[in-house]
Protein backbone atom coordinates (compact mmCIF):
# COMPACT_ATOMS: atom_id res chain seq x y z
CA UNK A 1 0.00 0.00 0.00
CA UNK A 2 1.05 3.60 -1.34
CA UNK A 3 1.30 6.27 2.03
CA UNK A 4 -0.76 9.21 1.05
CA UNK A 5 0.99 11.89 -1.11
CA UNK A 6 -0.19 15.26 -0.14
CA UNK A 7 0.33 17.86 -2.27
CA UNK A 8 0.78 21.36 -2.00
CA UNK A 9 -2.23 23.49 -2.39
CA UNK A 10 -2.90 26.67 -4.48
CA UNK A 11 -5.37 28.99 -4.35
CA UNK A 12 -6.60 30.51 -7.53
CA UNK A 13 -7.20 33.98 -7.51
CA UNK A 14 -9.23 35.94 -9.99
CA UNK A 15 -9.54 33.95 -12.74
CA UNK A 16 -12.33 33.00 -15.12
CA UNK A 17 -14.21 29.57 -14.47
CA UNK A 18 -12.61 28.52 -17.83
CA UNK A 19 -9.04 28.97 -17.27
CA UNK A 20 -9.70 27.27 -13.45
CA UNK A 21 -10.58 24.42 -14.95
CA UNK A 22 -7.43 24.73 -18.03
CA UNK A 23 -4.77 25.84 -14.97
CA UNK A 24 -6.53 22.47 -12.80
CA UNK A 25 -5.70 20.25 -15.20
CA UNK A 26 -2.12 21.51 -15.54
CA UNK A 27 -0.95 21.63 -12.30
CA UNK A 28 -2.70 17.71 -11.69
CA UNK A 29 -0.06 16.45 -14.48
CA UNK A 30 2.66 18.51 -13.16
CA UNK A 31 6.14 16.05 -13.73
CA UNK A 32 6.36 13.36 -10.98
CA UNK A 33 9.85 14.26 -10.59
CA UNK A 34 8.73 17.64 -9.11
CA UNK A 35 6.02 18.69 -6.27
CA UNK A 36 2.48 17.99 -6.80
CA UNK A 37 -0.25 20.44 -6.69
CA UNK A 38 -3.70 20.91 -5.73
CA UNK A 39 -6.35 23.61 -6.72
CA UNK A 40 -8.14 24.13 -3.51
CA UNK A 41 -12.28 24.92 -3.52
CA UNK A 42 -13.41 28.13 -3.22
CA UNK A 43 -15.20 27.24 0.31
CA UNK A 44 -11.86 25.35 1.36
CA UNK A 45 -11.02 25.77 4.58
CA UNK A 46 -7.26 25.13 4.27
CA UNK A 47 -3.97 27.29 4.02
CA UNK A 48 -2.64 27.53 0.47
CA UNK A 49 0.67 27.04 0.08
CA UNK A 50 0.94 29.67 -2.40
CA UNK A 51 -1.39 31.46 -4.60
CA UNK A 52 -1.75 31.30 -8.44
CA UNK A 53 -3.62 34.70 -9.90
CA UNK A 54 -5.05 36.59 -12.80
CA UNK A 55 -2.49 39.48 -12.99
CA UNK A 56 -5.03 41.57 -15.78
CA UNK A 57 -8.40 41.45 -12.77
CA UNK A 58 -7.89 44.43 -11.04
CA UNK A 59 -10.07 42.90 -7.76
CA UNK A 60 -7.46 40.31 -7.96
CA UNK A 61 -4.96 42.17 -7.10
CA UNK A 62 -6.57 44.00 -4.67
CA UNK A 63 -7.12 40.80 -2.96
CA UNK A 64 -3.49 39.86 -3.01
CA UNK A 65 -2.58 43.73 -1.94
CA UNK A 66 -5.01 42.76 1.72
CA UNK A 67 -2.82 39.77 2.45
CA UNK A 68 -2.13 39.90 6.18
CA UNK A 69 1.40 41.86 6.54
CA UNK A 70 4.41 39.23 7.39
CA UNK A 71 2.45 36.19 4.66
CA UNK A 72 4.59 33.36 3.68
CA UNK A 73 2.74 31.87 0.75
CA UNK A 74 4.43 33.14 -2.76
CA UNK A 75 1.86 34.40 -5.40
CA UNK A 76 2.92 34.11 -8.99
CA UNK A 77 0.70 36.03 -11.72
CA UNK A 78 -0.44 35.04 -14.99
CA UNK A 79 -0.92 37.12 -17.29
CA UNK A 80 -1.39 41.57 -16.42
CA UNK A 81 0.93 44.54 -18.10
CA UNK A 82 4.46 43.34 -16.32
CA UNK A 83 4.17 46.33 -13.97
CA UNK A 84 3.55 44.25 -11.00
CA UNK A 85 6.91 43.00 -8.79
CA UNK A 86 5.99 39.84 -8.30
CA UNK A 87 6.79 36.99 -10.58
CA UNK A 88 4.67 37.05 -13.40
CA UNK A 89 3.84 34.43 -16.13
CA UNK A 90 2.59 35.52 -19.56
CA UNK A 91 0.03 34.16 -21.35
CA UNK A 92 -0.51 31.40 -22.98
CA UNK A 93 0.59 29.08 -20.12
CA UNK A 94 3.53 27.26 -20.77
CA UNK A 95 3.43 24.37 -18.56
CA UNK A 96 7.20 23.45 -18.02
CA UNK A 97 7.50 27.28 -17.39
CA UNK A 98 4.51 27.50 -15.01
CA UNK A 99 6.14 23.84 -13.07
CA UNK A 100 9.67 25.66 -12.80
CA UNK A 101 8.10 28.96 -11.52
CA UNK A 102 6.23 26.89 -8.84
CA UNK A 103 8.80 25.02 -7.94
CA UNK A 104 11.07 27.96 -7.74
CA UNK A 105 8.43 29.82 -5.43
CA UNK A 106 8.08 26.77 -3.00
CA UNK A 107 12.08 26.80 -2.29
CA UNK A 108 11.51 30.54 -1.13
CA UNK A 109 8.97 29.27 1.20
CA UNK A 110 10.79 26.52 2.78
CA UNK A 111 13.55 29.06 2.87
CA UNK A 112 10.91 31.56 4.67
CA UNK A 113 9.32 29.29 6.95
CA UNK A 114 13.20 27.99 8.18
CA UNK A 115 13.90 31.82 8.88
CA UNK A 116 10.56 32.04 10.59
CA UNK A 117 11.62 29.50 12.80
CA UNK A 118 14.84 30.07 13.38
CA UNK A 119 13.29 34.09 14.98
CA UNK A 120 10.75 31.80 17.11
CA UNK A 121 8.24 33.03 15.44
CA UNK A 122 4.87 31.04 14.27
CA UNK A 123 2.41 30.97 11.68
CA UNK A 124 -1.06 32.70 12.43
CA UNK A 125 -3.76 31.07 10.12
CA UNK A 126 -5.98 33.74 8.54
CA UNK A 127 -9.64 33.31 10.67
CA UNK A 128 -11.89 35.36 8.38
CA UNK A 129 -14.33 34.06 7.25
CA UNK A 130 -14.27 35.99 3.73
CA UNK A 131 -11.66 37.56 1.91
CA UNK A 132 -10.52 41.14 2.93
CA UNK A 133 -11.86 43.79 0.88
CA UNK A 134 -9.53 46.57 2.05
CA UNK A 135 -6.55 46.90 4.30
CA UNK A 136 -6.72 47.26 8.23
CA UNK A 137 -6.92 50.80 8.88
CA UNK A 138 -7.89 50.91 12.42
CA UNK A 139 -5.71 50.61 15.39
CA UNK A 140 -5.30 46.42 16.20
CA UNK A 141 -7.28 46.92 19.46
CA UNK A 142 -10.16 47.63 17.36
CA UNK A 143 -9.81 44.43 15.70
CA UNK A 144 -9.47 42.42 18.88
CA UNK A 145 -12.59 43.67 19.96
CA UNK A 146 -14.79 42.78 17.40
CA UNK A 147 -13.03 39.11 17.95
CA UNK A 148 -15.41 36.60 19.52
CA UNK A 149 -13.47 33.61 21.51
CA UNK A 150 -15.25 29.60 19.87
CA UNK A 151 -17.37 28.00 21.62
CA UNK A 152 -15.98 25.82 24.89
CA UNK A 153 -16.77 22.18 23.39
CA UNK A 154 -15.59 19.41 21.95
CA UNK A 155 -14.13 18.26 18.47
CA UNK A 156 -17.09 15.59 16.84
CA UNK A 157 -16.34 13.31 14.22
CA UNK A 158 -18.91 11.49 12.24
CA UNK A 159 -17.02 8.59 10.37
CA UNK A 160 -17.42 4.90 8.95
CA UNK A 161 -14.45 4.26 11.67
CA UNK A 162 -12.85 5.71 14.43
CA UNK A 163 -9.52 5.40 13.30
CA UNK A 164 -9.04 9.32 11.84
CA UNK A 165 -11.04 10.66 15.33
CA UNK A 166 -7.36 9.13 16.56
CA UNK A 167 -5.10 10.45 14.83
CA UNK A 168 -6.82 13.83 15.36
CA UNK A 169 -6.20 13.68 19.35
CA UNK A 170 -3.41 12.77 19.09
CA UNK A 171 -2.69 15.95 16.75
CA UNK A 172 -4.67 17.90 19.39
CA UNK A 173 -2.93 16.22 22.20
CA UNK A 174 0.47 17.27 20.82
CA UNK A 175 -0.08 20.44 19.73
CA UNK A 176 -1.91 21.05 24.02
CA UNK A 177 1.23 19.62 25.36
CA UNK A 178 3.47 22.41 24.55
CA UNK A 179 0.75 24.71 25.27
CA UNK A 180 1.12 28.05 27.26
CA UNK A 181 -2.32 27.91 28.35
CA UNK A 182 -2.02 25.14 31.27
CA UNK A 183 -5.89 23.37 31.66
CA UNK A 184 -6.74 24.27 28.55
CA UNK A 185 -8.63 21.14 27.16
CA UNK A 186 -10.58 20.13 23.63
CA UNK A 187 -11.89 16.52 23.90
CA UNK A 188 -12.44 14.65 20.55
CA UNK A 189 -15.46 12.33 20.12
CA UNK A 190 -16.53 10.06 17.19
CA UNK A 191 -19.94 8.11 16.10
CA UNK A 192 -20.76 6.73 12.63
CA UNK A 193 -24.68 7.67 13.63
CA UNK A 194 -26.13 10.06 12.24
CA UNK A 195 -29.05 10.51 15.25
CA UNK A 196 -26.34 9.99 17.89
CA UNK A 197 -24.80 12.88 16.19
CA UNK A 198 -27.53 15.41 16.51
CA UNK A 199 -28.03 13.96 20.28
CA UNK A 200 -25.04 14.73 21.27
CA UNK A 201 -24.67 17.97 19.79
CA UNK A 202 -27.93 19.08 21.88
CA UNK A 203 -27.25 17.61 25.28
CA UNK A 204 -23.15 18.29 24.93
CA UNK A 205 -21.38 21.58 24.12
CA UNK A 206 -19.30 21.21 20.26
CA UNK A 207 -17.68 23.64 18.60
CA UNK A 208 -16.60 21.81 15.62
CA UNK A 209 -18.36 18.76 13.68
CA UNK A 210 -16.52 17.33 10.81
CA UNK A 211 -18.13 14.75 8.58
CA UNK A 212 -16.66 12.55 6.24
CA UNK A 213 -18.64 12.65 3.07
CA UNK A 214 -18.17 9.15 2.59
CA UNK A 215 -19.34 7.91 5.69
CA UNK A 216 -22.09 5.04 5.04
CA UNK A 217 -25.21 6.17 5.70
CA UNK A 218 -24.99 9.56 6.29
CA UNK A 219 -26.43 12.05 4.34
CA UNK A 220 -23.98 15.06 5.05
CA UNK A 221 -26.16 17.95 4.05
CA UNK A 222 -29.32 16.75 6.17
CA UNK A 223 -26.98 16.21 9.28
CA UNK A 224 -25.46 19.49 9.03
CA UNK A 225 -29.06 21.36 8.55
CA UNK A 226 -30.35 18.70 11.69
CA UNK A 227 -27.52 20.23 13.79
CA UNK A 228 -27.42 23.45 12.98
CA UNK A 229 -31.37 24.19 13.44
CA UNK A 230 -30.63 23.50 17.52
CA UNK A 231 -31.07 25.70 19.67
CA UNK A 232 -27.54 26.97 20.89
CA UNK A 233 -25.51 25.73 17.82
CA UNK A 234 -25.11 29.32 15.88
CA UNK A 235 -21.90 29.20 16.52
CA UNK A 236 -21.05 25.54 16.18
CA UNK A 237 -18.82 25.24 12.85
CA UNK A 238 -19.82 22.25 10.46
CA UNK A 239 -17.00 21.19 8.30
CA UNK A 240 -16.96 18.49 5.87
CA UNK A 241 -14.20 15.95 4.39
CA UNK A 242 -14.30 15.75 1.24
CA UNK A 243 -12.60 13.11 -1.66
CA UNK A 244 -12.39 13.67 -4.97
CA UNK A 245 -15.42 11.72 -6.19
CA UNK A 246 -17.75 13.63 -3.71
CA UNK A 247 -19.43 16.57 -5.64
CA UNK A 248 -19.26 19.52 -3.62
CA UNK A 249 -22.72 21.55 -3.89
CA UNK A 250 -21.26 25.40 -2.29
CA UNK A 251 -24.96 26.86 -2.15
CA UNK A 252 -26.41 23.50 -0.53
CA UNK A 253 -23.61 23.41 1.75
CA UNK A 254 -24.34 26.98 3.06
CA UNK A 255 -28.00 26.27 3.27
CA UNK A 256 -26.80 23.78 5.55
CA UNK A 257 -25.37 25.76 7.77
CA UNK A 258 -21.62 24.28 6.36
CA UNK A 259 -18.82 26.63 7.09
CA UNK A 260 -16.27 24.63 4.46
CA UNK A 261 -14.39 21.83 3.50
CA UNK A 262 -10.61 19.69 4.02
CA UNK A 263 -10.17 17.41 1.13
CA UNK A 264 -8.53 14.02 2.05
CA UNK A 265 -6.27 13.27 2.68
CA UNK A 266 -5.66 16.02 5.13
CA UNK A 267 -2.24 17.08 6.23
CA UNK A 268 -1.38 17.44 9.50
CA UNK A 269 -0.43 21.09 8.78
CA UNK A 270 -3.95 21.70 7.52
CA UNK A 271 -5.42 19.94 10.51
CA UNK A 272 -3.50 22.68 13.16
CA UNK A 273 -4.23 25.29 10.96
CA UNK A 274 -8.12 24.17 10.85
CA UNK A 275 -7.95 24.29 14.61
CA UNK A 276 -6.27 27.25 15.43
CA UNK A 277 -8.80 29.05 12.95
CA UNK A 278 -12.01 27.30 14.71
CA UNK A 279 -11.14 26.56 17.26
CA UNK A 280 -8.37 28.84 19.05
CA UNK A 281 -6.03 26.28 19.50
CA UNK A 282 -2.52 27.64 20.68
CA UNK A 283 -0.19 28.35 18.30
Amino acid sequence: MHAPRYPFTVRLVGFAPAECVQLGSLLAQAPRTGPSYFCLHDDSLQEPDLYLADGGNPAALARLACLPAGTLQPILLIGGDGASTRRTLPRPVDAARLYHALADLLDERVQALAAQAARGERCCPERRRRPRLGPDTEAPAHYQRMRQGPPDGAVLIIDKGGAFRDHVARVVDTRLAASPRPGFSRPVEWTDSTRAAVRLCDETPVSLVMINTCAIGVESYSLSSAIKSQEGASRTAVLFLVGQSFKYDSLRARDAGVRGLLDKPVADRHLVATFQKLLALPT
